[in-house]
């Protein structure tokens, strides 16, 4: 068997064709997608970049794992101790080196490994090929190895290649060159309005806001022509968006190379293509611009995409699915593996038990089905755990990342995509529904947690000082929103955040 997974940063599924987007921005993914199974409802466990990879590679919850967020301990895989052996658990029983024990030539094209620190991402992998600059590489500079590697192993019957590209996460990196080929389209779908950003800019603070799209700042930087630095009428708004559709557009344009390659070498019938990302991003989306900052729809919610030879081709498969699941979906695709069980018994064979379920099924029949509800975090820019359940998602904030977030918001997703219209007020029975699946879903996790760590990370996270990504910038933040006019934003986050101020 040969799998192909193309990992695409920072990717929307509701900004490809094959999931309804009417520009013209993947026709090289759409194709493959005719040939697939489609999954409407499938998300990242936890977000962003480091603990979504964490829980794809390792079939594992953050919550299990440890590895929740960017910076500090919980950037790190919690530590075997005395159970370690020789080589660790990344290098035995990730999803990498699962694939190896199918007998499979097993390899990495990402600099993600290098971006994070995260080294253990490169457990189970036979060759990594890094381009060295830690995700701010074009997708020029990363297909060519792709393509070299597919012309060497030719003759390799059986394969496990991971090719990741960076070009739709900011600082947009498509060359300039390649020119703006969306700005005399309209939008396709023109939610934004004037109020509704003037709103933003007085009332939502925090990194990526409207006028802090950049970070904490509206500094622009030469070295990143296509990076919006703020967002102040509703054409700054779809210029942001143009950019963004020209990454993905930019991507699947290289992208279409590798697949071409395959047709080339007689093997792409017979190839598993596999196409998804790591999490999605708010555009706009509750004042959040050019960011992947919460455990919200938009940022959990993921394309995937499934080319397997025998398999349904041109299905939509709906029902709730994890990226943790994918680990022991391709087990029961592959019909097992030797030596390997999904769920052992501790002290067997495998001595991990995995949080993924099984899809397999969807991806031979492209029926329906998965899970009743998911529990998805965020702990790298806001301490967030929501709940997805019927076509709602239940937002619990816990540390609001200097944003001025609600304790609790409720969204109708397929009502109101964009998070426009927070119903927690409306429908408290709904809320007291999701406060119950997210309490026991931690109490379950939890249990089966504590011969390993009696400690939740996402409190851990919150007695370091907060998410990494807003620690140390409350003082001088607060100054720039009072010399921008926005004091009472400055007065409300000192109040909510005193301890935070030194």
């Amino acid at each position: 068997m040969k799998i192909l997974y193309v990992d695409i940063d920072t990717l929307r599924p509701d900004h490809l064709g094959c999931y309804g987007y009417t520009r013209n921005t993947s026709p090289n993914i759409d194709a493959v997608a005719k040939d697939a199974v489609r999954f409407d409802d499938y998300y990242c466990s936890d977000a962003p970049c480091l603990p979504s990879r964490a829980a794809l590679m390792t079939g594992r919850f953050g919550i299990h794992t440890g590895c929740v967020g960017h910076g500090g301990i919980n950037a790190e895989m919690r530590w075997e101790g005395s159970e370690r052996g020789m080589a660790d658990f990344n290098g035995r029983y990730n999803l990498a080196a699962v694939m190896r024990r199918a007998n499979m030539k097993t390899a990495t094209i990402s600099s993600f490994p290098d971006r994070h620190a995260a080294w253990w991402f490169n457990g189970g992998f036979d060759e990594c090929y890094n381009v060295g600059k830690r995700g701010l590489e074009p997708a020029h500079e990363v297909i060519p190895i792709a393509l070299d590697w597919l012309e060497r192993k030719k003759d390799t019957q059986d394969w496990f290649l991971h090719l990741h590209v960076w070009d739709p996460h900011i600082p947009y990196r498509t060359p300039t060159d390649y020119g703006k080929p969306f700005a005399d389209q309209p939008l396709p779908d023109a939610w934004a309005t004037q109020e509704m950003i003037d709103e933003h800019r007085m009332c939502k603070p925090g990194a990526h806001s409207a006028c802090e799209v950049t970070g904490y700042n509206n500094v622009p930087n030469a070295a990143t022509p296509r990076q919006m630095t703020e967002i102040k009428n509703t054409d700054d708004f779809k210029a942001m968006i143009d950019e963004y559709d020209t990454g993905i557009w930019y991507a699947d344009k290289q992208l279409g190379q590798v697949f071409e390659k395959l047709k080339q070498q007689g093997i792409y019938e017979d190839t598993a293509i596999i196409i998804s990302s790591d999490h999605g991003e708010d555009l706009g989306e509750l004042g959040s611009y050019c960011e992947h900052g919460e455990a919200d729809y938009i940022t959990t919610h993921i394309p995937m995409i499934i080319k397997w030879p025998g398999g349904a081709k041109g299905k939509v498969s709906r029902g709730l699915h994890y990226n943790v699941d994918l680990l022991p979906t391709l087990v029961d695709l592959l019909g097992g593996v030797p030596e390997f069980t999904c769920n052992p018994v501790v002290g067997k064979t495998n001595p991990v038990v995995y949080d993924g379920l099984s899809y397999a099924d969807c991806v031979r029949q492209g029926q329906d089905g998965g899970r009743d509800y998911l529990v998805v975090s965020q702990c790298a820019h806001v301490c967030q755990r929501s709940v997805r359940f019927e076509d709602w998602i239940y937002i619990r904030t816990y540390h609001d990342g200097y944003h001025l977030i609600e304790e609790e918001e409720l969204f109708n997703v397929k009502d109101d995509p964009h998070e426009l219209h927070n119903m927690a007020k409306e429908k408290p029975e709904l809320c007291w529904r999701g406060a119950w699946m997210l309490e026991r879903w931690v109490a379950e996790n939890m249990r089966s947690n504590i011969y390993h760590s009696c400690e939740d990370p996402l409190w851990r996270v919150i007695a370091e000082g907060g998410p990494f990504h807003c620690r140390g910038y409350l003082k001088d933040y607060c100054q720039r929103l009072e010399q921008t006019g926005r004091e009472d934003c400055a007065q409300k986050l000192r109040s909510r955040h005193p301890h935070e101020l030194n």
